[in-house]
């Protein structure tokens, strides 16, 4: 029997000794930039010659966004001139080890054949020091944090069985795109968002629509011309 929707829950643990010092994963509503909270609702549109909707009173944007984990970097990290460097006084580990330090490094022979590779670039890992278990029967899809366009990395994305896989390490392998970047990612800053997957398994049916089904599609697409937030009223869960 699948447990109530009120009960799931994904269960994040940290060694002991560094209770405290690591950012805790957050739900993803919580963390959304400050350029989402500050931009206008509505600007002007050219092509419609006057005021329209941005992305912000866009329900799949936001919800996109909004929806799952977020997965905070361990500490600031200075990058300069491609350089990395951090100042992290992690005590050390008792009962489990533990990375040193923010960030690792793939090199770049493990992408070979895609196009990230790059004979002169690795790929930089950031470590998660916390281990992940979800309820029995889900998966949680990690990838790069939704619509966010101003981080000068991109995570890459992966599906982890964290129902069994609960006690082991989940790191992020990432491509840094902004060679010219130079500043500081702070504390905190989400380097991957998840999501609970249901394992199911899904078949794909393409048909026609039906003169029924084609009505109700002319009569939506009306609505939605004719009136604003027809989705936001009448459709989002």
């Amino acid at each position: 029997m699948s447990q109530p929707d009120a009960l799931l829950q994904l269960t994040f643990r940290c060694p002991p000794e560094l209770d405290g010092l690591l950012p805790p994963p957050t739900a993803a509503a919580s963390g959304l930039p400050g350029w989402l909270k500050t931009m206008p609702a509505q600007a002007y549109c050219a092509t419609a010659g006057g005021e329209d909707d941005t992305v912000k009173r866009c329900p799949p944007f936001v919800d996109a966004m909004t929806c799952g984990f977020l997965i905070p970097l361990i500490c600031d990290v200075r990058v300069e001139k491609g350089e990395f460097t951090w100042d992290m006084d992690l005590p050390p580990g008792r009962s489990v080890g533990f990375a040193r330090s923010p960030i690792g490094f793939h090199d770049a022979g493990q992408v070979a054949g895609t196009p990230l590779f790059d004979p002169d670039r690795v790929l930089i890992k950031f470590h998660n020091l916390w281990t992940i278990e979800a309820p029995e029967g889900y998966a949680l899809y990690f990838t790069h944090p939704v619509n966010r366009f101003d981080l000068p990395f991109t995570t890459l994305s992966g599906m982890v069985d964290c129902d069994r896989y609960t006690d082991g390490w989940i790191n992020f392998p990432a491509h840094w795109h902004d060679p010219d970047f130079t500043g500081v990612l702070p504390k905190g800053t989400p380097v991957a968002q998840c999501f609970p997957v249901r394992r199911e398994t899904w078949s794909l049916n393409t048909t026609t629509l039906t003169p029924e089904e084609a009505q109700r599609t002319h009569e939506v697409l009306a609505e939605v011309r004719r009136e604003r937030g027809v989705y936001r009223k009448r459709f989002r869960a």
